[in-house]
């Protein structure tokens, strides 16, 4: 992969507050930059359909979304993704796996922000270069034959990326934020809201009937320049639990009770479950037994489950960032290794298989 889309020199230097600007490159000349084939934007429209066939209840498959909980290393993200493509193959009468690529990290104080930030790890916040390498690596990920799904923490890098998704996220931080409704509306792909980070649903339901309607908001165009964005609505919305301070919502009566709170609210019932998180503790030894009781779930005909998201990477656990890190371990939160995650995701292709 190469990073050759340098930022621009120094612009200005603003004296009230002495913050440094540097120029970007567009998200218009990184896409010529870094383009997409013809054939590769046909893949990534027929997996967009899949998932929303998958939402809408027209294809029986679960919906799966599973990779590292953040990607730092460019190679062992690729031999994660490789692995999966093989899998994806195997069990793709039963389930749609998707690459989770996240490459922008949320943080609750300070610490690194995802690989579009700081691809060198070091504090250099190389954005241009990050910016052309996320994009390359999630381009080799669509090669591959792989969904990509990220979740898009800053609407100003959306569109830098957003040809080469089928699935998104907006976190449980941002889902309560009005830019982030307005950006999804305007998004031509799934997205998932997760609940608040309090557990509740009210928030992550709020914002699926916002992102459904049209917006006129404030935004940058292709080539950089301010704009006004005009939305046409995203039908595609759906929740996503990932928990809360008070702990799970993945369990029957928790489900029972937001799916007739979605209904109420005549929203579609179509939630996925975020196996990670406060629905395992942050434990991701646990993440299979969260797995597999949705999936008794689902096999027991609750249908509003059509998904569930896995932390995972090559080798469990997590570590700091540091000189001497071990590869394929996440550098964020604790993943599920390759193998328990191959094993399970075989076991639940086992299950589906023979309840149809």
């Amino acid at each position: 992969m190469n990073s050759s889309v340098s930022a621009l020199p120094l612009s200005t230097l603003n004296p009230a507050n002495e913050a440094l600007t540097l120029r970007l490159p567009s998200s218009l000349q990184l896409k010529h930059q870094v383009p997409l084939s013809h054939a590769l934007s046909q893949q990534v429209d027929a997996h967009r359909q899949a998932v929303r066939a998958i939402l809408d209840g027209e294809d029986a498959r679960l919906l799966v979304i599973v990779g590292p909980c953040s990607i730092h290393d460019p190679r062992s993200a690729l031999e994660y993704a490789a692995n999966l493509a093989r899998l994806a193959r195997e069990v793709s009468n039963s389930m749609l796996l998707v690459m989770r690529a996240y490459v922008e990290k949320p943080r609750t104080t300070v610490g690194w922000k995802g690989l579009a930030y700081d691809p060198d790890l070091d504090g250099s916040d190389d954005m241009a270069g990050g910016l052309t390498l996320s994009r390359e690596l999630m381009r080799e990920m669509l090669q591959l034959g792989l969904p990509v799904a990220t979740e898009l923490l800053q609407p100003m890098a959306a569109n830098y990326f957003d040809d080469l998704l089928s699935w998104v996220a907006i976190g449980a931080r941002t889902t309560e934020s009005q830019i982030h409704r307005e950006m999804a509306s305007g998004l031509g792909i799934p997205v998932g809201f997760k609940n608040g980070t309090d557990g509740g649903v009210g928030i992550a339901c709020d914002a699926m009937r916002s992102a459904a309607h049209p917006h006129r908001h404030f935004g940058v165009d292709g080539q950089g320049h301010p704009a006004i964005i005009q939305t046409q609505g995203n039908p595609d919305t759906h929740l996503v639990l990932r928990g809360g301070h008070r702990g799970p919502n993945y369990d029957r009566q928790s489900v029972a009770q937001i799916h007739n709170d979605l209904n109420r609210l005549k929203i579609p019932a179509r939630i996925m479950v975020d196996c990670s998180h406060a629905n395992s503790g942050k434990d991701p030894s646990r993440q299979p037994e969260v797995f597999n009781d949705v999936l008794a779930q689902r096999l027991q005909g609750n249908r509003a489950l059509i998904g569930m998201m896995i932390e995972s990477h090559l080798f469990e656990g997590c570590q700091p960032i540091s000189p001497s890190m071990r590869y394929g371990v996440s550098v964020t939160d604790g993943c599920l290794g390759w193998e328990s995650t191959e094993q399970l995701l075989r076991q639940a292709h086992r299950q589906l298989l023979s309840a149809t």
